[in-house]
């Protein structure tokens, strides 16, 4: 065989086996299969982040598929992201579709977290996919909580320093340390006092036990009183509650008596209401208290000069002045 014809047929047999190789390197690193044995999904999240198409899609880990194309809304909110699986890998709905990275500076990849509850998801359906964890969204953040711990920090550093202006200042301090040793004296007194007073209590202790004896036989003679008190009380409610029930109905007899003057009823309402009659009773009386004067004299005069002093009347005096009475009022021989 030429030598020219061999070194081609080697060529050629080595170009072959290169595109081969690098074919099968691409489909089998990046999850491509063959069209017959395959299945769309269609994810829809708000960012990817630097997620690009032929990245991997793992489930627990394992490789099931691969990003096959990325396309952006037409609103601009949203990114749709077409997954192409293995046709037999089920996934159910429920499962999570999360946006994650191989490690620190790795590249991003389609996380699948399946579950086993509902029904499978069909060919070209859509469900919801979390965007990222954005390193730079947290750094961002954390800028702003470090400006926050700043700011906290230096009003902190102004808040010790008022409090050692105008709260730990030369002033301050000493009246404290008066106000410490002030405490300290009145503690000595304090215990002074209880001093005194334990020694009190201890020389008193005798008259004090006397007198809380008494106090408890005083109180066991109320409580004896008490008792026999209640014992004439049960014994004797029948006449207590005729006593109360006859001061009740003498209480409304007077009161009705009372209503009864008041409304003119019988002779003293009478004499209230009758002003002539009232004037009378009046006359009358003064009748009798003169009559009473009069009845008196006399029986002294009968007393003195026995029956002559009845007739016996005394003589006028020898003036020129009219002789008064000897009985005043209306005689009683009239």
């Amino acid at each position: 065989m030429p030598q020219s014809r061999f070194e081609i047929r080697v060529g050629l047999f080595m170009l072959v086996g290169l595109v081969l190789l690098a074919a099968l390197v691409v489909l089998f690193s990046k999850g491509v299969s063959l069209g017959w044995d395959v299945y769309h999904l269609r994810l829809q999240a708000v960012n990817i982040g630097g997620l690009k198409p032929r990245a991997a899609a793992l489930m627990a880990g394992v490789q099931v598929g691969s990003v096959s194309d990325i396309q952006l809304a037409a609103s601009g909110t949203n990114v749709f992201i077409t997954l192409q699986l293995d046709r037999h890998i089920v996934i159910r709905r429920g499962s999570r579709f999360v946006i994650e990275q191989a490690g620190f500076l790795g590249d991003q990849y389609v996380s699948i977290l399946a579950t086993n509850r509902g029904e499978a998801l069909t060919n070209n359906e859509v469900v919801p996919c979390e965007e990222p964890f954005n390193m730079l969204e947290v750094a961002r953040s954390a800028s702003g909580l470090l400006v926050r711990f700043d700011d906290t920090a230096r009003k902190l550093d102004a808040a010790m320093e008022d409090l050692r202006k105008y709260v730990l200042n030369e002033q301050t301090l000493s009246n404290f340390s008066t106000t410490v040793g002030t405490l300290r004296d009145v503690s000595d007194h304090a215990l002074t006092a209880m001093d005194s007073i334990n020694g009190f209590v201890e020389t008193n202790a005798e008259p004090a036990r006397t007198a809380v004896s008494n106090l408890v036989y005083m109180s066991e003679q109320m409580r004896g009183f008490s008792t026999t008190l209640n014992d004439l009380a049960a014994t004797h409610r029948a006449e207590i509650s005729a006593a109360v029930q006859n001061v009740k109905t003498s209480t409304e007899t007077l009161k009705s008596l009372l209503d009864g003057v008041q409304a003119g009823k019988g002779l003293a309402g009478a004499m209230l209401k009758d002003d002539q009659l009232a004037a009378n009773v009046s006359l009358l009386a003064h009748d009798l208290a003169v009559t009473s004067s009069n009845l008196a004299v006399t029986t002294s005069n009968l007393n003195q000069r026995g029956l002559w002093g009845i007739l016996w009347k005394p003589k006028p005096p020898r003036t020129n002045a009219p002789a008064q009475s000897l009985y005043p009022g209306r005689s009683p021989f009239n």
